[in-house]
This record gives structure tokens, sequence and C-alpha cells, in this order.
């Protein structure tokens, strides 16, 4: 019997205060420590032969924050895709977003979808952005 789960779902809560308040550093060192979570995540996710990785990293409420934080948090997957996506492909890993990135800095929408686009081929571990 396998006892790996085909699909795991994990919130991206509380880098924030994690750099803020449990390390003393700042929000953003916080939120970048976030992102390489993210790349351990889905580097795990592909060696164990999980199927789905949903990760969900922003939120509607998280655009009540300061204006310099939510820049910040929308540079994070700019710098992000423009790192990882080479590997992604070489990895066969497919990339979607689940959500309207619409209202997203075009910076930022323009990356995640030329990821979307660039992975659709792809055929191992997917992993769902929200």
């Amino acid at each position: 019997m396998n006892t790996i789960p085909k699909h795991v779902a994990i919130i991206m809560d509380g880098n924030g205060r994690w750099g803020g308040k449990l390390h003393g550093r700042s929000r953003s060192e916080g939120h970048y420590a976030g992102s390489k979570t993210m790349e351990e995540l889905i580097d795990v996710s592909v060696g164990i032969g999980i199927e789905v990785l949903t990760l969900y990293a922003f939120s509607t409420e998280n655009w009540k924050r300061p204006k310099e934080e939510v820049n910040y948090l929308m540079s994070l997957p700019v710098k992000f895709f423009n790192q990882k996506l080479p590997e992604f492909m070489k990895r066969n890993i497919k990339i979607l977003i689940s959500g309207d990135i619409e209202n997203l800095p075009k910076g930022t929408r323009n990356v995640l979808v030329k990821a979307i686009e660039e992975t659709s081929d792809n055929t191992g571990l997917l992993s769902t952005l929200r």
C-alpha cells in the first residue's frame, strides 16, 4: 500500500511573523524565507512522488498590508520563476495558477503566464499556486 498522498496543499502563512517576531529579522526576510521553503517543498514533492502540490501563497487579505510589503511580495514570484523555470522544465514540473491574476502588477502577471505557458506540456509534478 502506498502511503504517499497524491495531492498535498499547504497554506504559506506566517512568513512575515517568522522573520519579524520569531527571528529578529524583517518581514521581507521572512517572506523571502517562505519562497525558499516553496523551493524545498517542490523538491521534496518530486522526490517522494507527490503528484499535485498546491501552495496557497497570497490571499486577497494580503492586499491590505502596507504597500511596501505588498510590492515586495509581488517581486518574489518574478525572482522565483526567473531563477527556477529552467529547472522546472528539466524536471518536468507543470505550473498552474489558481485565482485571479488580473490585479497583479504587470511584471508579476507576465512571469506567471510565462511559467504556465512554458510548462503546459510537462507531465511530472503539478504545482498549483494560489
